[in-house]
């Protein structure tokens, strides 16, 4: 996989969602015991995942690459937005439990 076109339609979904305000239909991408690892720090369940997204700032998101991962998907992106070191290359979203409408685990990486 090389392009976001080619990617499962929930990681679609998240990447159209992600850069906006926080809205319930992004919040319903994620199962309702979801796990998300960013800054090496866990969120899990849809409270935790708000509070986590309350705290990062919204950022454009210009995806790099695409490539399966065992049972998952990575994608790679640059991230730019409003913090420190913008533009950030390379970050790496691991989609690594996940069905056709929701996200299970996703852990954001360096």
């Amino acid at each position: 996989m090389t392009t976001i076109a080619t990617a499962p339609p929930v990681i679609r979904r998240y990447f159209a969602l992600a850069p906006s305000r926080d809205t319930e239909e992004y919040f319903a991408l994620f199962a309702a015991d979801a796990l998300v690892e960013d800054e090496g720090r866990e969120y899990r369940g849809i409270d935790s995942i708000r509070a986590w997204r309350t705290a990062v700032p919204l950022v454009a998101y210009t995806i790099t690459n695409i490539e399966p991962a065992g049972e998952g998907v990575v994608v790679t992106c640059t991230v730019t937005g409003d913090f420190p070191g913008s533009p950030f290359a390379g970050l790496k979203f691991h989609f690594e439990q996940f069905d056709a409408d929701q996200v299970k685990v996703l852990r954001i990486r360096t």
